[in-house]
């Protein structure tokens, strides 16, 4: 693949040439024969300057072909040569198992990303999918083909209204008004390439246009060549200018990264690509029976309800209710009679007065995306109220009970997570949970109040630099039916890059700010956004729950949203402050706080007793001590794990790489007993050897398998057991166990 991609950059480094000279002639012959044509150079100008008589006028392409043109040339110079400084993406590293090659600008006009893959489809079918924006671009609302005349190779020229969502509460909508040209390349290359267009070309709705800002896109698109004996190697380029100035100083950027472009946009393009051609190809199996399309539905109708609850559109019906300005919740509530786009008559909610959304942003500091969203689905009873989630589903069924209280229930606290499906490398994954609940009414006890949601969880990778993480749910019946409405509700956590040459400020590592108090667009001299520029762990937090209400409750409806959402919101930061690491050191949880001395006791006490039972140094080096000691021990290539000695032994430590064979958080560790990570050889093993283990102090476990706490298998060359000394007195803290060369079957 490397070969024929360097062939292809030199082929189409030397066809970039002989364009951009075909293109100043053929500009200089239309200048000369139609002098009043609007046309220039956008060689020199990112935005296409034309006139609103020719932007609106189909019957004169010359000056479309024209511009047409100009940005396939462009678009090429960006997709294999250097018409942008394009570097590596961090943490997306070419190998084997990568999905493809991804690199970001490292200065240029706006954010740029640009990636590279082998995908087994046709160039026709890929450019078929890639124009289809809603279907695989998230943020994306709609897109609408204005105009579309045929230029020259059987190619077209359309004319492009698109409207993206806004991420959070605290940020207008983006549209764009593109010209979008697919044509074919001498060589057999399909390319579809897209830039702005200057003007006001907007949607049918001219009074809902206002709730968005107009944003750039400059010369992007798919570059798509065949290969021999089937399948294509495809180019992605999306070059944007979103316009940061129009949001608040604390989130431009969200607006300004290009890791935030790549993983919402070329990433997730050519992951979707891949993900079709595997589903075609047989390779990817579902569960309960369900067809991979209909799941693909399910998790797009999912993110269009959450987004359109956040964003909460004029032209959706959303009004805000009556606000002073200082409420840290926002109250919205819609009219609309259907949900999150099912089509079904049977499924619509027309006995309800409508939807109501309850919803706020906050500003999190030093807090990982990807370990917090883990943290809320995998403990639900942590910050969900069950009976909130009953009354919704409850709510969602016409003519049940819609208030709260008719069907008095007890739920357990248990969850049950049933996997439906999951995309290549599992960054999103579709699942249905059951909340076990039973009736306190005596004519029913038997009778199951066991709640179902519909949830998609994404984002789980901390490795993935720029990536957001959601969690969004929806009640279902259990029945579960394919046109099932849905009423998404949820979270979702965006890093924010640090600008260069930040400085951390004096405020905690665990402190959460609200952001919806402060905020003015323009330059921040105060308020919340000079206290969070300077740190260098951000990331913006967005809570939305909806509830469906029958007319005559909605005032009810609103004091309980309100309530809800705020108490989830205490109980995100109560979690947020006991998983935030502090600085370098990693995050213990309630009972061994970041950086404590109990943590750095903990780390000497392992290092010794390990050394004193085994006769070797576990970290090999004399000089360290405090806490280099702790950072050493976290960052160990084996995984370490710490577990009680109690009558059930329970882990309350366990280094980086324990983490990540357990598949967990130090919060959620804690919650996970010894004998649940073995198999039956293993147990065996460990039980054989117990007494030699409490009696010497140490004890060599074979090679085995242990299991993850998501069900995977991993293998280990050898464990080792010790007992865990208090340094002063020599008396057993707990037992110990490193991992020796672990990996996932």
């Amino acid at each position: 693949m490397n070969k024929l991609l360097m062939e292809e950059n030199d082929r189409l480094q030397k066809q970039v040439s002989q364009l951009v000279c075909e293109n100043g002639y053929m500009k200089q012959q239309l200048h000369t024969l139609q002098p009043s044509a609007a046309t220039t150079d956008a060689s020199c100008d990112p935005v296409v300057s034309t006139t609103q008589q020719s932007m609106r006028d189909a019957n004169s392409p010359a000056g479309f072909l024209s511009i047409a043109e100009e940005t396939l040339a462009e678009f090429l110079s960006k997709a294999t040569g250097t018409a942008v400084d394009w570097v590596q993406m961090p943490g997306m590293k070419p190998g084997p198992d990568s999905v493809g090659i991804f690199a970001i600008s490292q200065s240029c006009s706006g954010v740029a990303a640009r990636a590279c893959g082998l995908v087994s489809l046709e160039p026709t079918k890929i450019a078929e999918i890639l124009k289809d924006r809603p279907s695989w671009f998230r943020d994306c609302r709609s897109l609408e083909v204005f105009t579309m005349f045929p230029a020259g190779n059987g190619g077209t020229i359309e004319l492009v209204y698109t409207q993206t969502y806004a991420p959070t509460t605290l940020a207008p909508a983006r549209d764009f008004w593109t010209l979008r040209y697919t044509t074919t390349l001498e060589n057999g290359s399909l390319v579809v390439c897209e830039r702005s267009l200057s003007g006001s070309g907007t949607g049918p709705n001219a009074s809902a246009s206002a709730q968005f800002v107009r944003a750039e896109m400059q010369p992007s698109g798919y570059l798509i060549r065949p290969c021999e004996g089937g399948g294509s190697i495809i180019h992605i380029v999306d070059h944007l200018n979103l316009e940061a100035w129009s949001v608040p100083e604390v989130l431009r950027p969200l607006y300004e990264s290009s890791k935030v472009v790549a993983q919402k946009m070329t990433i997730a393009a050519l992951r979707y690509i891949r993900q079709i051609a595997q589903e075609t190809s047989g390779e990817v199996v579902y569960g309960l029976g369900r067809q991979p399309a209909v799941l693909r539905t399910f998790s797009q109708r999912l993110s269009r309800g959450f987004n359109d609850a956040v964003n909460g559109f004029n032209d959706d019906v959303w009004s805000v209710l009556n606000c002073d300005g200082a409420e840290d919740v926002i109250i919205a509530v819609s009219s609309t009679k259907n949900v999150s786009g099912t089509s079904n008559p049977a499924s619509s909610l027309t006995f309800l007065g409508g939807i109501l959304c309850a919803k706020a942003s906050m500003l999190l500091q030093n807090i990982p995306p990807a370990v917090l969203v883990r943290f809320l689905r995998e403990h639900r009873s942590e910050w969900a109220d069950f009976n909130v989630d009953a009354y919704s589903a409850a709510s969602l069924k016409s003519g049940s009970y819609a208030h709260p209280g008719m069907r008095p229930t007890r739920f357990t606290g248990n969850q049950t997570i049933m996997s439906l499906g999951h995309t290549i490398e599992h960054q999103e994954m579709l699942e249905v949970i059951r909340l076990e609940g039973h009736s306190l009414a005596q004519e029913d006890a038997f009778a199951s109040r066991d709640v179902h949601l519909l949830q998609l969880c994404s984002g789980i990778d901390e490795n993935a630099v720029g990536a957001c993480s959601e969690l969004i749910f929806a009640p279902i019946d259990e029945m579960f039916p394919d046109d099932a409405p849905l009423l998404p509700s949820g979270f979702r956590i965006i890093p924010l890059d640090s600008k260069p040459g930040d400085k951390k400020d004096s405020m905690t590592a665990t402190q959460t700010l609200d952001l919806t108090s402060g905020f003015e667009v323009g330059p921040a001299t105060n308020g919340a956004g000079d206290a969070v520029s300077g740190h260098n762990a951000r990331s913006v937090l967005t809570i939305a729950f909806q509830f469906p209400f029958d007319s005559n409750l909605q005032d009810n409806v609103a004091v309980m949203a309100r309530q809800y959402v705020r108490s989830v919101i205490s109980s995100v930061q109560r979690v947020a402050m006991a998983i935030s690491p502090s600085g370098i050191n990693p995050a213990f949880g309630s009972k061994l706080s970041p950086g404590s001395p109990e943590a750095l006791t903990l780390a000497n006490w392992i290092c010794y007793s390990y050394s004193y039972y085994l006769g070797a140094e576990l970290l090999r080096s004399d000089s360290l001590s405090g806490e280099s000691v702790l950072k050493h021990l976290w960052h160990h290539q084996d995984a370490i794990l710490c577990c009680s000695l109690k009558s059930v032994p329970v882990f309350i430590f366990a280094n980086q790489a324990g983490l990540d064979m357990l598949e967990t958080t130090l919060v959620a560790l804690q919650d996970i007993t010894l004998d649940k990570i073995f198999d039956d050889s293993g147990r065996k093993a460990l039980f054989a050897d117990f007494a030699k283990l409490m009696q010497q102090g140490f004890a060599y476990l074979p090679a085995g398998i242990c299991l993850s706490t998501m069900g995977r298998h991993v293998a280990y060359e050898q464990a080792i057991a010790w007992k865990v000394l208090a340094e002063e007195d020599n008396s057993v803290h707990c037992l110990a166990f490193s991992f020796v060369n672990w990996s996932f079957i």
